[in-house]
C-alpha cells in the first residue's frame, strides 16, 4: 500500500505539471481512499473504464483524459455526475495528465508511441514542444510507414500522400495534433504523424509535399499511461493492471 497524496505529488513532479499550460486541471481529480494497493490505467475516465476499474477492484485509475475541461459547464449532473458518483461511492482516487503526459520523454504518449515504430526523437517542435521529430532508422517510403503504423496499432491509418519523397525526418504528436502539422513542415519533416486529421492538412500535404498521417486519437494514446503507471506501481510496491476501452476514434 502507497499513500495517495504520496504518489500524487510523485507524479506532478516526475511530469512537471507546473509548466504547461493545459485545458483543464493536472493530478489528482477525485479523492478517494487514502492508502492505494492497486492502480488501473487508461486512456479517458468514461463511464465503462470507471465500472471495469470497479470490477477490477481498483483504488486508484490513472488516465490521460480526465473528467473536467476548461470551458466545461462544471455542474455535477447527467454524464459527469454518473462517472464522478461510481468513482466516490467506491473510493476510487482519478489521477488525470494530459499534456503533461504527451510530452514525457520516457513514458509520455509521444515518446510510446514512436518506440512502436522505432522511432528515437532528437528534437521537438510546435506550442510547448510538444511534438516530436526524429530521423527513421533507415529511409522509408509511405506505404511502409503505413503498415508499420497498422502492425503497431492493429487498425490502417488514413495516409495524405505528399510529393512521392523518401521519408527520412518523421514528426508525430498523438491525439487531436492535426494543427501541429504546418510546424513540423517548418521543422523539416517529411512525413507527420498524429491521431486526428481535419480537411486543412490534406492540402497542406498536396501542397507542401509533407505526408499527412492520422493514425486514429484514441489509438495513439494508448501507451503512455499503462507506461507510466507501470512505472508508479513498480515505484511504490502497487499492483497495475492496464485496461482498453475500445474506441474508434
Amino acid at each position: 500500500m502507497a499513500s495517495r497524496d504520496h504518489i500524487a505529488t510523485f507524479l506532478d513532479t516526475l511530469l512537471e505539471v507546473g509548466r504547461f499550460e493545459d485545458y483543464g486541471p493536472n493530478g489528482l481529480q477525485v479523492e478517494g481512499k487514502a492508502e492505494i494497493g492497486k492502480v488501473v490505467s487508461g486512456v479517458t475516465a468514461s463511464l465503462d473504464f470507471i465500472e471495469a476499474a470497479i470490477a477490477a477492484r481498483a483504488d486508484a485509475v490513472l488516465v490521460h483524459h480526465g473528467l473536467f475541461w476548461r470551458g466545461q459547464d462544471g455542474r455535477l449532473t447527467g454524464w459527469l455526475k454518473a462517472r464522478v458518483a461510481r468513482l466516490i461511492v467506491h473510493g476510487i482516487n482519478l489521477y488525470a495528465y494530459h499534456l503533461p503526459l504527451d510530452a514525457h520523454p520516457q513514458f509520455g504518449n509521444n515518446a510510446t508511441f514512436g518506440a512502436r515504430l522505432g522511432l528515437s526523437a532528437d528534437g521537438r517542435f510546435g506550442e510547448q514542444d510538444l511534438g516530436f521529430i526524429g530521423s527513421a532508422f533507415a529511409p522509408l517510403e509511405l506505404d511502409g510507414l503505413c503498415s508499420a503504423i497498422a502492425a503497431a496499432l492493429g487498425r490502417a491509418p488514413l495516409a495524405v500522400p505528399g510529393d512521392g519523397r523518401t521519408l527520412r525526418r518523421i514528426a508525430w504528436c498523438t491525439g487531436g495534433a492535426q494543427g501541429y502539422h504546418e510546424a513540423a513542415i517548418r521543422a523539416g519533416a517529411d512525413a507527420y504523424l498524429t491521431g486526428e486529421i481535419s480537411e486543412p492538412q490534406a492540402h497542406l500535404a498536396r501542397e507542401t509535399g509533407v505526408a499527412f498521417i492520422a493514425c486514429g486519437h484514441h489509438a495513439t494514446e494508448r501507451f503512455g499511461a499503462p507506461a507510466l503507471a507501470a512505472h508508479v506501481a513498480e515505484r511504490f510496491g502497487l499492483v497495475h493492471e492496464f485496461i482498453d476501452i475500445a474506441n474508434p476514434a
